[in-house]
């Protein structure tokens, strides 16, 4: 039986890496704090191997072939997409993959009855470029990447998407090899439009709001209250993303997350934050 060490939710919006020097030098200081000290929790839990759920930006899955969840599964992976790299400004990068792991994931969602496919040539953009340069700087962790569609109807709901983090922790526990230590990421969100008409606001609200309700650790209660168009209503063009984050909600049952730091950023153009979950088998029932 494999092990899920660490689960964390956080953002991914490319200005985090690009353009922070344009936001105010609080939140310049709280997030780049913020998602190191996130780095440093997850590399404490010494995992072997990240699984990592986030959004395709219609870059890797085209629409005559649209699947609710692609699963990576080649040897390693590079980074940022060229034409992708001025805009994240992060340097090119190589990160191993888990291909064994991946395709036993792919299988163990077929049979489950999820809409999945596989591909060994993903390319990636700030979903993962953002997240592991502070999470993984040595890019010294494989990682298994786990795109879903967050952009073309139908998008798959919360309740599919938490039920999809049940399945990956059964996956994990029945299915990898015995020792294997696991860390879970999801990312994107937190509001924010891009090129929508809310692209310059940041809904403060909604975020704190969706902050506490993970931190009450009610799975129910978040599924209950935090609904798609809820979120389309904070931001059409990305918030929905957070279904990432219920994602990694799903494989930690009713444990509370913690967050580490929050930052209303209109010069970043997002609601910018980051979450983890203690996974210690005491702390709450699975």
């Amino acid at each position: 039986m494999a092990d899920l060490v660490f689960a964390t939710g956080l953002s991914h919006a490319p200005g985090l890496t690009g353009w922070l020097d344009q936001a105010p030098e609080n939140e310049q200081i709280s997030l780049t704090e913020g998602f190191n000290r996130l780095g440093e929790l997850l590399r404490a839990s010494k995992p072997d191997v990240i699984i990592g759920i986030a959004n395709d930006h219609v870059l890797n899955m085209p629409l005559h072939d649209l699947h609710d969840f692609c699963v990576g599964t080649a040897e390693s992976w590079t980074g940022p997409a060229e034409w992708f790299r001025d805009w994240v400004n992060v340097e090119p990068y190589t990160v191993q993959g888990a291909s064994s792991i991946a395709r036993k994931l792919f299988e163990g969602l077929s049979a489950r009855g999820f809409d999945a496919t596989s591909k060994t040539d993903l390319l990636f953009d700030d979903n993962w470029s953002v997240p592991l340069k502070y999470l993984t700087p040595d890019y010294d962790i494989p990682l298994v990447p786990i795109h879903m569609n967050c952009v073309v109807p139908p998008v798959p709901s919360p309740q599919h998407c938490y039920a999809f983090g049940l399945a990956v922790k059964e996956i994990i526990e029945n299915d990898l090899p015995d020792g294997l230590r696991v860390a879970f990421m999801g990312t994107g969100g937190l509001s924010h439009d891009p090129g929508g008409p809310k692209y310059f606001d940041v809904d403060e609200e909604f975020d704190r709001w969706f902050l506490a309700l993970l931190e009450e650790g009610d799975p129910e209660k978040v599924l209950r209250e935090c609904t798609m168009e809820k979120m389309v209503a904070a931001g059409d063009g990305g918030t929905s993303e957070l279904i990432a984050w219920i994602a990694a909600m799903g494989a930690v049952g009713t444990r509370p997350a913690k967050t580490i730091c929050y930052e209303p950023s209109v010069a970043l153009r997002c609601g910018m934050g980051c979450v983890y979950w203690e996974m210690d088998k005491e702390t709450a029932n699975v």
